[in-house]
């Protein structure tokens, strides 16, 4: 058994690797952000106590915020200290960020002995480290099962999404082999702050989890034991609806959607990859014998994945901004791009560093693929020029990667 926390017991420090993000941003703020939203910015920031000296002579920090806020952070980062403050500021426009949840490297981690700790950590790309989350209120009861001795070749999966700008925590398992989760956690970076969402109608574990534009869906998977309803069932929620809601009748909920045709998709975790209205996901990971199906979200309908796409879906995988689906043979260390309008895959790179690849993240131009030993991330920049440019991202030491995101940076770190 294992407690989300934020132990000290995880050491969290720099890649030995270059800089990676730094180098090569994963995204430009002056393509990323709006002018509504600088000039938004940068009358907060005249009112921010990060302000304690100008942050260009003769100029009010106000507008120099507006004028900085064109320039790559990775720049910024290199000059001085109030400048260093004002790019994680949270009025500045966040830059992206890998997200990861560490379990104890196998080699010094027991079966019989369940009492390490998950950590939930971020890497910075200016800062070249990893920063610890803040850990979830010490009164909420998350107690995850990550191993056990019945399962001595796998881990028991922590099902995770990243939407809306936000990480959300879907389902686990509590050492009774129960859902540990009744409801899902959410963590926002620019807050920094851990929050609840609404109850699930049917809590689960061994689930489809995906993400499309803002909401979030769980499919499948097993409950308090095996049910052949909840193993077709689908749930959808929509984390900014109450946003748009009158305040007195603001409320989060799931809301039931069309069943699944059978329970085929509850024998693992799986991620369903939102992508161009769609999500997609198949059954089972490598060469093995698969099935594949698509959900159409406004449709509320499910149809079988096309033969072509499905027969090229060898890994873990995942879309840029939705449009386009990356995918790593885990056999071969191969990316690819599928391209749905001649219904093939593309190759982008090989390399042995993505063999045996576990999790697939992609964002900014960039592919982020967990390697074998989950100590490590291979970085690929996706709309470089080829050959492709691929780096590394160490993990901690003695701590394996088991989800992968990439979300907004974390605010107020005291960079």
């Amino acid at each position: 058994m294992v407690a989300l926390s934020n132990s000290a017991s995880i050491k969290l420090q720099g890649s030995s690797s270059p800089p990676p993000f730094s180098t090569f941003p994963m995204s430009n703020p002056i393509s990323t952000t709006t002018l509504e939203h600088q000039l938004a910015a940068a009358k907060r920031a005249k009112h921010h106590h990060h302000a304690a000296s100008e942050l260009l002579p003769g100029i009010p920090d106000h507008l120099s915020h507006l004028c900085l806020s064109l320039v790559p952070p990775s720049k910024l980062f290199t000059v001085c200290r109030s400048w260093r403050r004002l790019i994680y500021s949270p009025s500045f426009p966040p830059f992206l960020s890998l997200y990861a949840l560490f379990l104890p490297a196998e080699s010094n981690h027991h079966h019989h002995h369940l009492s390490n700790t998950l950590q939930f950590a971020s890497f910075d790309p200016i800062s070249a480290k990893w920063q610890p989350l803040p850990p979830p209120p010490p009164d909420w009861p998350l107690r995850f099962l990550s191993r056990h001795p019945s399962f001595i070749s796998r881990r028991i999966p922590v099902q995770s999404v990243a939407v809306a700008g936000k990480l959300v925590v879907l389902a686990a398992t509590n050492d009774d082999f129960l859902p540990a989760l009744s409801q899902p956690l959410i963590f926002d970076p620019l807050s920094g702050n851990w929050s609840l969402g609404p109850q699930l109608g049917s809590p689960r574990r061994w689930c489809v989890a995906g993400a499309s534009r803002s909401a979030v869906f769980v499919a499948s998977g097993i409950g308090s034991q095996y049910n052949t309803d909840v193993a077709r069932s689908v749930e959808k929620w929509d984390i900014d609806s109450h946003l748009h809601q009158p305040p007195r009748r603001r409320r989060w909920t799931w809301q039931k959607m069309g069943n699944l045709k059978d329970g085929k998709f509850s024998r693992d975790a799986i991620d369903a990859v939102g992508w161009r209205g769609k999500l997609c996901m198949v059954n089972v990971s490598g060469d093995a014998a698969k099935e594949g199906i698509i959900y159409d979200i406004e449709k509320d309908s499910w149809a079988e994945m096309p033969e072509r796409m499905l027969a090229g879906w060898r890994g873990p995988a995942a879309a840029m901004d939705e449009e386009t689906i990356y995918a790593v043979d885990e056999s071969k260390g191969l990316l690819k791009a599928y391209d749905h309008v001649k219904d093939a895959w593309r190759e982008v790179v090989e390399d042995t560093r993505l063999k045996g690849a576990q999790q697939l993240a992609a964002a900014g131009g960039r592919v982020c693929v967990s390697a074998a030993d989950g100590g490590s991330i291979v970085v690929v920049d996706v709309v470089a020029p080829p050959p492709a440019r691929l780096w590394v991202v160490d993990g901690p030491p003695g701590f394996q990667v088991s989800t992968l995101h990439i979300l907004p940076r974390l605010s107020d770190t005291g960079n």
